[in-house]
């Protein structure tokens, strides 16, 4: 009785963290009437088109090394659909070169009384990221069955607090730091109960990655302070500020760096929540001591390939940037001090940090835990595993 008592005393914790969450959300909700403060101009009319042949022709422009094309194309939509048009494509990459067969998207220029003007905005993405996600979506399923399934609704109720929440809250000049905890404490809230159920483990990977996520926030906060981390270091943070809109930009990169840290963290507590029950399950007379260091050792393996998942993840973001600074036009101590460098290193650093502090932290709320709960109990939570 004293050891179920004391399970329900994690459970009300649980459940105070997601009423707090659910009253954050709705304090800083944006206000749905207000129009935001963001003013780029006017739009381009833009319509979707596909090339029907392309000529290499002499340049016009002084580009060294430029190849110059005249792409003839067919409109697919607009009030011109059916109707052929021009456009010139110049390039020093043979990258962003137009082929016969591409879809595009075109920008239609109309001048007082004389022909349209066509200029070439992007290439036409939707179909191929359409098939890519029904490929996603099938294996996921194909595997996880119905964990993958819940997964997706997660995955999906996710995207509908970033698309809801998180950008018109930001948007509307509520406090990015606070959207960022709020949020992703929603984005945890969903996605782990949703994949893994509302049992013991859940629990432990809930408060591990609560406790852990408020650590990252406020390692994000001191070292982005120290480091003079302005956030100024994107083309699009330069829009954002001259667009007079009153968003923090420093404020982005400690919601950037929290939001960042969330899939791994999540990642880590459900697999020591996990690994600790199943040792539990295998051999319930241990002790919590012998229990949780049979789990650390688990644990370091986890964080050992987590961490090395997250610098490279960072670094395949950057790997322009990390070219340019390799060139050796920039020496190492340079290159390290500049924002768009400096930037990616606090932030792996304070999700690795934040990263590690979760193991220790989910592995003895798990072991605790498990303590209150009988075979019964822990038979179940064992035989349901941990799913990638």
């Amino acid at each position: 009785m004293r050891g179920q008592n004391s399970l329900n005393v994690y459970r009300v914790i649980v459940v105070a963290l997601a009423a707090i969450t659910l009253i954050a959300l709705v304090l800083l909700w944006p206000d749905g009437d207000r129009e935001s403060d963001l003013k780029f101009g006017s739009p381009t009319a833009t319509e979707k088109a596909e090339v029907d042949k392309v000529e290499q022709v002499e340049c016009t422009v002084p580009i060294e090394n430029a190849t110059c094309l005249l792409a003839t194309f067919t409109l697919k939509s607009g009030p011109d659909e059916g109707e052929q048009g021009t456009l010139d494509v110049t390039s020093r990459s043979s990258d962003t070169l137009v082929n016969a067969g591409d879809d595009i998207k075109v920008a239609v220029i109309t001048t007082g009384g004389g022909p349209p003007v066509y200029s070439l905005i992007d290439f036409e993405r939707g179909p191929p990221l359409l098939i890519l996600a029904i490929a996603f979506t099938f294996l996921v399923i194909l595997f996880g069955r119905l964990r993958g399934a819940l997964s997706l609704v997660g995955l999906a109720g996710s995207l509908a607090v970033v698309l809801l929440f998180i950008i018109p809250a930001i948007l509307d000049k509520q406090p990015p730091l606070a959207v960022a905890l709020a949020g992703s404490m929603a984005v945890m809230l969903i996605t782990i109960s949703l994949a893994h159920g509302v049992g013991p483990k859940s629990i432990a990977a809930i408060l591990g990655t609560s406790v852990s996520l408020l650590l990252v926030g406020v390692l994000a906060v001191i070292f982005t302070s120290a480091a003079n981390l302005t956030g100024f270091s994107s083309e699009e943070a330069t829009l954002l500020s001259a667009s007079d809109s009153g968003i923090s930009i420093s404020g982005l990169v400690i919601a950037g760096i929290i939001i960042g840290a969330l899939g791994v963290l999540d990642d880590v507590t459900i697999s020591q929540a996990s690994t600790v029950l199943a040792l539990r399950a295998a051999n319930p007379k241990q002790s919590i001591g012998r229990l949780y260091s049979r789990a650390i050792d688990v644990g370091r393996d986890h964080v050992s390939a987590t961490v090395n998942t997250l610098v490279l993840a960072y670094v395949g973001s950057s790997l322009p940037v990390l070219l340019i600074l390799g060139s050796g036009e920039v020496g190492f101590g340079y290159a390290v001090n500049m924002e768009i460098v400096a930037k990616e290193i606090v932030a792996t650093l304070v999700g690795s940090i934040g990263l590690i502090a979760a193991v220790p932290i989910t592995t003895l709320l798990a072991a605790l835990m498990s303590g209150s709960m009988d075979r019964s109990e822990l038979a179940v939570a064992a035989s349901q595993g941990h799913h990638h």
